[in-house]
This record gives C-alpha cells, sequence and structure tokens, in this order.
C-alpha cells in the first residue's frame, strides 16, 4: 500500500486528494451541479437523515454481500455508474475503471461521452460492461452505437432521460469548460459527432449537446429502442412513480433512479427520496437502481432497505482514478465493500436479501395517549 493510501481512508479524503490534483476546471466539471446545487447537496444530505433501526443477538460470522443485477451476479450491490471524460483524470481513462470493476467483481456503465472506444474498454474488462446512450438527433447515430454496443460484448444499454436539454452548470460557464482537444469521443467516431464547438461563450460541452441532443424524445422512442436491440434495455433518470409505469409498460428491463447528480434540474428531489414511491409503483415488475450521493456503507444499506437492488457510484470512482489510476477506483469499491460489510453485519443482516425496510427508523407519531417527556 503507498504512503498516500494510509491516510486516504475515505470517499471524502479522495475527493480532496483530486481537487488537489487536477487542474481547476476539471475538477468544477466533475463536481459540479445545476445552478444552486441544491440537489447535489441533498442528494447525500438525505441519506444522512436516514436513521438503520439494527437488530441484534443475530449470528453474523458468516456472510455474503453477493446479490444478482439483470441476472449478473456481483461481489457487491454497488456497480460503477456512467460519467464522461475520463481521461481527463488519468491517461488510461475508462479502461483502467474497467479493469478495476473486474477485479472487484462489479458492473461498470460506460459512458456514450467516453474517451474511450466501447471496443477497448469491453477488451479490457472481465466483468459485464453496459451502455449508457443518449438519444441524438441523428437516429442513424443512435442506432449505429447500439450495434457497436451489442457487436463489442456490452450486456445492458443504460438510456439518460433527464437531459432533453443540459442543466446549466455555472462552474462550467464561468470556467468556459472545453474538454482537451487532443481527448476524443471515440464512440461518436466516424458518425461526425466527435468534434466540441471551440471559442464558445459558455460552457462548450452546453453547446456540444444542444446541437447533437434531440429534445423530442417521448415514450415512443423508448419503445423504439427497445425493438432496435437484443439487449436488456434500462431507463436512467426517473423520479417518479407514473414515469416508472410507464417505463415499465413500455418494456424496459429495469429503472435506475436518478437526477443526473443533481447536474440536471436544481431542486429536483434527492434520489433516495423518491425510491420507495419508485419501488411501489413498478411492484417488483422491474429491477430499480439507484445513484447519487452514495459516499458511505451505511448508504448502500439504506438504499437496498428501501428497495434497491443495488446502487452506482460515480463521482467517488472519478476521484480514486484522479487519485491513484486503477488503483485508486479499486480502493474507493473496497472502501465501499468494506463498509457496506461492517453496516450490514451491524444491522445483523448476513445476505443483502435480508436488508429489509424494517431496518429504516420511522420515528412513532407523538399523541395525547403519549406525550413528550417532561
Amino acid at each position: 500500500m503507498s504512503q498516500q493510501a494510509t491516510y486516504l481512508i475515505n470517499i471524502d479524503d479522495y475527493e480532496s486528494a483530486a481537487q488537489a490534483k487536477l487542474p481547476k476546471m476539471v475538477y468544477d466539471y466533475y463536481a459540479s451541479g445545476a445552478h444552486d446545487e441544491i440537489t447535489l447537496r441533498e442528494n447525500h444530505a438525505a441519506y444522512d437523515r436516514i436513521k438503520l433501526q439494527y437488530r441484534v443477538l443475530i449470528d453474523i460470522t458468516q456472510k455474503t454481500l453477493k446479490t444478482e443485477v439483470l441476472g449478473h451476479e456481483v461481489e457487491m450491490p454497488v456497480l460503477i455508474a456512467p460519467t464522461a471524460f475520463q481521461r481527463m483524470a488519468n491517461e488510461l481513462g475508462e479502461v483502467a475503471t474497467a479493469r478495476a470493476a473486474g477485479k472487484t467483481g462489479t458492473i461498470m456503465v460506460l459512458s456514450t461521452l467516453s474517451n474511450s472506444s466501447i471496443e477497448e474498454v469491453v477488451q479490457a474488462a472481465s466483468f459485464p460492461i453496459w451502455f449508457q446512450l443518449y438519444m441524438y438527433k441523428d437516429r442513424g447515430a443512435t442506432a449505429g452505437l447500439v450495434k457497436r454496443a451489442e457487436a463489442a460484448g456490452c450486456k445492458a444499454i443504460v438510456l439518460t432521460v433527464d437531459a432533453p436539454m443540459w442543466g446549466r452548470r455555472e462552474r462550467d460557464v464561468r470556467n468556459r469548460f472545453q474538454p482537451p482537444k487532443d481527448l476524443t469521443v471515440k464512440n461518436l467516431m466516424p458518425a461526425g459527432l466527435e468534434q466540441f464547438p471551440q471559442d464558445v461563450a459558455d460552457s462548450g460541452l452546453a453547446a456540444y449537446i444542444a446541437s447533437v441532443i434531440d429534445p423530442s424524445v417521448t415514450w415512443k422512442d423508448v419503445e423504439w429502442l427497445g425493438a432496435n436491440t437484443k439487449l436488456p434495455l434500462l431507463i436512467k433518470g426517473i423520479v417518479r412513480g407514473d414515469d416508472a409505469k410507464r417505463a415499465v409498460d413500455s418494456g424496459v428491463a429495469g429503472v435506475i433512479v436518478s437526477n443526473h447528480g443533481g447536474r440536471q434540474l436544481d431542486t429536483s428531489p434527492a434520489t433516495i427520496e423518491v425510491l420507495p414511491e419508485i419501488v411501489d409503483a413498478v411492484a417488483g415488475r422491474v429491477e430499480v437502481l439507484i445513484d447519487g450521493g452514495i459516499r458511505r456503507g451505511t448508504d448502500v444499506v439504506k438504499a437496498i432497505a428501501l428497495g434497491a437492488r443495488a446502487v452506482l457510484v460515480g463521482r467517488p470512482i472519478l476521484w480514486g482514478l484522479a487519485v491513484e489510476g486503477q488503483h485508486g477506483v479499486e480502493r474507493i469499491l473496497n472502501i465501499l465493500r468494506t463498509e457496506f460489510d461492517l453496516a450490514m453485519g451491524l444491522c445483523g443482516c448476513t445476505s443483502v436479501e435480508e436488508i429489509q425496510r424494517d431496518l429504516i427508523f420511522s420515528p412513532p407519531a407523538i399523541s395525547r395517549s403519549h406525550p413528550l417527556p417532561e
């Protein structure tokens, strides 16, 4: 273990180290949220408000953290969320992340806006890769990406649906964020969509998204996509029960409760706050996953207890990648694994399946028959 790793003992430590190492424009791009960043902060603060009502006197000498997600066994219910431009953090970028996912036994979701091609990442992987997709104005380019993902060996398509317009991330605006010119979006070659506008007065990424992403996408397009891929389709960006029901009716295999890490509509609810509504709405017909604000093993327990099959983490992966490359990503995942193992055991659970909603503390209503203590 490196000397640096001895003092980087949690995810906040890794973020501080990454902030010190990365150029300001890059750190701000990764870390920022929309407008006042209220949802960005609430995504984790909402977890802090949830309390775990643990069980005692249960034999926990034998525990397993393994579970299945869309039929794939993973070593723990923590997956890697899609994040763009990973080679701004480390020269190997998404390839290093894929290798770390394999070493720790979990699934990686690869961003469309990655600096490594689908083929490079799948070749480097030893565990399943899912491919995150935006719906482009050019439907031929969209269909082509899906076919490439299938041919490369991806195991699922994850359609992001919460970005018909790009959220205004004021840190990016102030920094006039532009991905480095030597880093291309390889998955959009040779469709001609890999080039970003130059010398814009605002965020270059926002200008790019406005030029290529289709704002007219509806549920009919979800059905079109499902009919044009042989892979399971998940919808990412759901925060309402009625939308979750429509997703199920559209034939998806899974729903990811997500507000884009607080980067789209500011003041939207924290994902953990809406998770129970969505779990109840789908009623077990599809798997429900969640991202946004997961920073501790106790957060994972809370999400599972409220009905998630698994969680996805994004920014923490980038902090590990920036600080120590592949090893840093492995460290992040192993920190979460160790914390989750501890939290699960202290809750009196020996398997993921035993983590149920009754672990979530619900304070009793105060009434005249139960007055406050004097």
